[in-house]
């Protein structure tokens, strides 16, 4: 059985249901595995299933784990997904991740979450999912909350920093879903839950976790689709395939590099952050110096402050091929209107910022193996930015069409703890 430690190495070694139930460990420091199966890649089936591929290389995290027997299920559940390749010519591929009902990857790992938090929880005494995000974050975790008994979801974001369209789709999911909007931004909505799962009595009176890339239950998932695309892209070369992921909280960064511990033939991976400077000065200075985010077209990503870096320096990874590349808003656009011009294919400002991150690579390299650049929302989600840069109209897709009949509500939340205790704490009688 593989066991679960902290990042600060002062908390309990738990297993992956204890990890999944409490999202932070006990010393305030992330949750990772003890160990990363080197061959998880290779007991995993080499077809089209996407499922079935996941349930195995899924397989030694939950082995002798009380979710082990669901473990096929929950992932029929999560990965009932399409992931097309779209070939943008030159070796260079869209891995297209936004094929879920609320069009962005983050569908994945939070289907996958609540599929099995549900089965973990009480109906009678449910947990409590609180998720802070920036966009897409939410949208996934009251759609996949929606509707379940053992398991409920608070959905926290920064009003007036996100898309008109997500704003919506934030505020839009039935019982038991609430959504409270905060004037701060992204990482003040973090810091608040992070005190949230300080405040041991709250997190006990409310069975709290979090639907963060804080959850491993979050990561584990990513880095399962991750694998099953390289080894696709693989099996056409002998070189392993690179990544180029745009990464704002450094989920997906470290996901990909998760798959990689676990065998999966990925190459270099490329960080794609936008203007928010974290992390690119960390890879250039090696300083990690967190600041205030600041707001940009690809507002999903405005974290000054990334979680999962404790999991980037834990010292779990090999480091070697990573590359960070920081992308401002001019950027963005130029290279939507660039790819949509050469290409007719048209990015959302996320995924721009790693087809830009790839793009200004040398030419030796790029042609050296097959990239996939990840594309992690459907560009609908933010006409208001793509729409001037193509000028054409973008659909949308039936499953985000169909959420705009939905009514939206939001609850105004100050950003101070008090006010979050008070909104949970009147859970019961939000939906009477």
């Amino acid at each position: 059985m593989v066991k679960f430690h902290s990042t600060k190495g002062q908390a309990s070694p738990v297993s992956i249901s204890a990890a999944i139930r409490v999202g932070q460990a006990g010393d305030g420091g992330l949750i990772m595995p003890a160990v990363f199966p080197a061959d998880a890649n290779e007991t995993a089936a080499s077809d089209d299933d996407l499922p079935g591929f996941a349930a195995a290389f899924l397989a030694p995290f939950f082995q002798g784990d009380a979710l082990e027997a669901d473990l096929p299920a929950i992932c029929a559940e999560a990965f009932d997904i399409s992931i097309p390749v779209v070939g943008l010519g030159e070796g260079v591929s869209a891995l297209e991740l936004f094929h879920g009902p609320t069009g962005a990857f983050k569908d994945f790992g939070a289907r996958f979450l609540m599929a099995c938090l549900d089965r973990l929880g009480d109906p009678a005494h449910p947990f409590t999912v609180l998720a802070a995000t920036s966009g897409d974050t939410g949208g996934a975790a009251g759609c996949a909350a929606e509707g379940r008994s053992g398991v409920r979801a608070v959905i926290l974001y920064p009003d007036g920093k996100v898309s008109p369209f997500q704003a919506h789709q934030l505020s839009c999911w039935d019982a038991p879903v609430t959504t409270l909007k905060l004037a701060a931004d992204f990482d003040a909505c973090q810091r608040l839950v992070k005190a949230a799962f300080s405040d041991a009595a709250l997190v006990a009176r409310h069975r709290l976790t979090s639907a963060n890339s804080i959850n491993i239950a979050r990561l584990l998932p990513q880095a399962a689709y991750i694998a099953f695309a390289a080894r696709r892209a693989a099996a056409d070369g002998d070189a392993a395939p690179g990544f180029s992921m745009p990464t704002g909280n450094l989920g997906h960064g470290v996901a990909a590099l998760m798959a990689r511990a676990c065998g999966a033939p990925i190459g270099p991976v490329i960080l794609a952050t936008n203007a928010n400077a974290t992390l690119s000065d960390w890879a250039r200075s090696g300083r990690y110096e967190p600041r205030a985010s600041i707001a940009t077209l690809a507002n999903a990503m405005d974290v000054g402050a990334p979680s999962n870096f404790e999991r980037l320096e834990s010292g779990a990874f090999d480091l070697s091929g990573m590359i960070v590349e920081r992308v401002d808003d001019a950027a963005i656009r130029t290279r939507i209107k660039a790819d949509h011009e050469r290409f007719d294919y048209v990015w959302c400002p996320h995924s721009a910022c790693a087809a830009e991150a790839l793009a200004r690579q040398p030419e030796r390299v790029v042609r050296e193996r097959p990239w996939l650049v990840a594309a992690t929302a459907h560009p609908y989600k933010f006409a208001d930015v793509v729409e001037p840069v193509t000028g054409e109209r973008i659909p949308p897709p039936p499953a985000l069409a169909s959420v705009l009949d939905r009514p939206a509500r939001a609850q105004s939340c100050d950003p101070d703890l008090p006010a979050l205790a008070d909104h949970l704490d009147h859970l019961e009688s939000e939906y009477a």
